[in-house]
């Protein structure tokens, strides 16, 4: 990460939904270089989507600031992807209204902040796609690609088309960047080597599909 020791230089905005650190609540990590705080507007409106903010904590770490943020539902993690995503661009909405100079550095900068962000990523470069299996009864997904608003609701739909179950999620977006991971089944077994290779090819075409579709105007 860039710090703001460098002049002017905006830091990458760093959002890390965690649902491994903690048995009962989901973990929503979030830094900006040296640039947060207590991030008390972003608790409410978490809060106001109806969840729990348990706890709250801030860190330094090689001077860069990460706030953590305790979630739940009726005392459990958050576990449905719909709600995570609306937590993460929560969280991004606030970014830019209170941080508009992190609009450079997040892909959803290009449509609602002030300032749009200076590099594009190549899809074709930026995405990578590995599945393994956890276990007999699911199977693990990563994903990193280039961030865009919906992605996770996006790819969650694709994947039910094709019957694979999500039985969580977590998801980090490290400025253009979105780097998911995915516990899925295939009628509560883990998924096949052919159906692995079914999963990949069709989120690689998916991912694909809105630059190839702009470039054949």
């Amino acid at each position: 990460m860039t710090s703001d020791r460098d002049g002017d230089t905006v830091p990458t905005p760093i959002v890390m939904i965690d649902q491994d650190s903690d048995s009962n609540a989901t973990i929503v990590e979030i830094s900006f270089g040296d640039r947060l705080g207590a991030l008390i507007d972003t608790m409410k409106a978490i809060k106001d989507l109806g969840l729990d903010v348990t706890k709250g904590t801030v860190t330094t770490e090689d001077s860069v600031l990460k706030t953590k943020i305790f979630i739940t539902k009726m005392g459990r993690k958050v576990v449905d992807p719909s709600l995570l995503e609306r937590v993460r661009l929560t969280i991004i909405n606030n970014l830019l209204k209170y941080h508009p100079e992190s609009s450079e550095r997040l892909a959803l900068g290009e449509a609602f902040g002030i300032k749009a962000p200076r590099e594009k990523l190549d899809i074709d470069v930026a995405t990578h796609i590995h599945v393994q299996d956890d276990g007999p009864k699911r199977s693990l997904l990563y994903i990193e690609t280039a961030d865009r608003p919906g992605l996770l609701l996006e790819i969650i739909k694709m994947m039910a088309d094709i019957n694979v179950n999500v039985e969580s999620a977590e998801i980090d977006t490290e400025g253009l960047v979105a780097k998911d991971k995915f516990y899925v089944s295939y009628r509560g077994a883990s998924l096949s080597a052919s159906l692995s290779q079914v999963l990949i090819n069709s989120l690689r075409y998916y991912l694909r599909r809105p630059e190839t579709e702009e470039d054949s105007y």
